[in-house]
């Protein structure tokens, strides 16, 4: 198969060379490069989750209370959601190799003064900045496997980097059980940060080496009204939902959201107003014109709702219903890991062959594996068969890894190489915005049934509230072009 003979069943239509946009015009990314990028990537997407099982630790030990192990977690998130976009935007204009550079070397300081942290204030302060050096780093990833890359190898490179999405997401959790069950030299929780430190040393004397610089041919400035109105926007919405409840709902909780739709109203104004005038927008609402990003994003979102829920969810259930300690709530994640990283690689030969159909399928095995979870925990509450949770969790993650790397594909596979970053960005930004609305929506939802409830029916409750987002990707996948390029 030649390099653009990547396809399904339908035959592509011919296009004419001017128009492609998948040629790459840099120096080709070698293998140990690709292993080098998504090393990086893989960084900000295990911070995320990992302090997860990590959050009771933190909490005897600094004594943080609910409200400020929130934001240990939102801090991270909403820093990173936000500064996504500016992130590939800069990318473009000073080279992504020197600012994946940048993004590394600011992850490993920040991820230092995290495990080093005296107090609680202090630690939420470093999240701040650590989710902000992860905003700078994996924009960097994506576009250069896009500028850098083309046809088939291109196709492989952005299916382990779906896999490398997915499987980071749930070893998060795994890595950090086991980090806080084993109490590297008396370190505790402080080890699921200080980890990052040798890692993000190690990829950056790789990536001096391995990863060629690339950037936009017509670079253009950060557009400064559209990053207020976007950082303005995700923050009235992403706050409320993550540090509301845990707050007590104050009012600011009730004001904030309510500027949520005048800000991504007044964002999109500006927006076309700067591209019709010919300036380069932050998010340019032509890339929203394009089938593939427009429909891919309209299923990331749903599915980084779900997914991001879920891992939240887990965590507390196992932990607090049925008594497991961080290692093996950690491990019970396992089988999904396995399940996802097979079923990513398996995605380009399966997507060649049956197009879209690949996320339908794969969203359906999804919703088996969710409902096979529901009927472990109803049915073996008090004594939760092992091999039954595993199998359950295995189904998911043959789900998950079915989807997740296919829509990364569609997303960015009409992308111009000049706006790659800035396409990554919006990408990667509608993606963690899902995580961190997942994690506030549906882990919300559990811990207010908590209560009246007990944890396996809220756990049940928010089983099938995320089947009900994998029942919204289905009807938005027929959407998807029908040709994966």
């Amino acid at each position: 198969m030649s390099d653009t003979d990547v396809r399904d069943v339908r035959t592509v239509p011919t296009r004419a060379p001017e128009s492609a946009p998948t040629r790459p015009t840099h120096p080709a990314l070698t293998p140990l490069g690709l292993v080098t990028v998504l090393l990086g990537a893989a960084l900000p997407m295990i911070d995320f989750f990992i302090v997860n099982v990590a959050l009771p630790t933190i909490d005897r030990d600094l004594r943080a209370g609910p409200a400020l192990l929130e934001m240990v977690v939102a801090g991270y998130g909403v820093a990173y959601a936000v500064l996504l976009v500016v992130g590939g935007r800069l990318g473009d204009m000073v080279g992504r190799r020197r600012l994946y550079l940048w993004g590394l070397a600011a992850f490993g300081l920040t991820s230092l003064a995290c495990g080093l942290a005296p107090d609680a204030w202090t630690l939420v302060a470093a999240r701040v900045a650590q989710g902000a050096a992860a905003a700078l780093l994996l924009p960097q990833v994506l576009a250069t496997i896009q500028a850098t890359t083309s046809g088939v190898r291109r196709a492989k490179a952005l299916s382990l980097y779906g896999g490398t999405a997915g499987v980071s997401s749930a070893l998060g959790q795994v890595l950090g059980g086991l980090l806080v069950a084993v109490d590297l030299a008396g370190t505790g929780w402080r080890a699921v940060f200080l980890v990052n430190v040798p890692i993000a040393a190690v990829a950056l004397l790789l990536a001096l080496r391995t990863v060629p610089e690339t950037r936009s041919p017509h670079p253009s400035r950060v557009d400064v009204p559209g990053t207020v109105l976007l950082a303005v926007a995700l923050v009235s919405l992403l706050l409320p939902l993550t540090e509301g409840r845990a707050a007590g709902w104050p009012v600011w909780s009730w004001l904030l959201p309510a500027v949520f739709p005048f800000a991504a109203a007044a964002f999109v104004v500006v927006e076309r107003r700067a591209e019709r005038a010919g300036r380069t927008p932050l998010v340019p609402p032509s890339l929203l014109r394009l089938r593939s990003v427009r429909s891919g994003l309209g299923v990331i979102l749903p599915f980084s709702i779900g997914f991001g829920g879920f891992m939240f969810v887990v965590a507390v259930a196992l932990q607090d219903g049925l008594r497991y300690g961080p290692l093996a709530a950690g491990l019970a994640l396992v089988p999904l890991c396995a399940a996802y990283f097979v079923a990513s690689l398996a995605g380009p030969r399966l997507v060649a062959r049956f197009g879209r159909r690949v996320v339908v399928a794969g969203s359906l095995i999804q919703s088996a594996g969710l409902l096979a979870l529901a009927l472990v925990f109803r049915t073996q509450w008090s004594d939760v068969s092992a091999p039954s949770l595993a199998a359950a969790m295995a189904v998911l993650g043959v789900g998950q890894g079915l989807v997740l790397p296919t829509l990364l594909r569609i997303v960015l596979s009409e992308l111009p190489a000049a706006q790659a970053g800035v396409g990554g960005g919006a990408m990667v930004t509608t993606q963690q915005a899902g995580l961190a609305l997942g994690v506030a929506t549906l882990g919300t939802l559990f811990l207010t049934l908590l209560p009246s409830l007990g944890v396996q029916n809220a756990l049940i409750v928010a089983l099938l509230a995320q089947l009900a987002t994998v029942g919204l990707n289905v009807v938005l996948t027929f959407r998807l072009p029908r040709v994966v390029r």
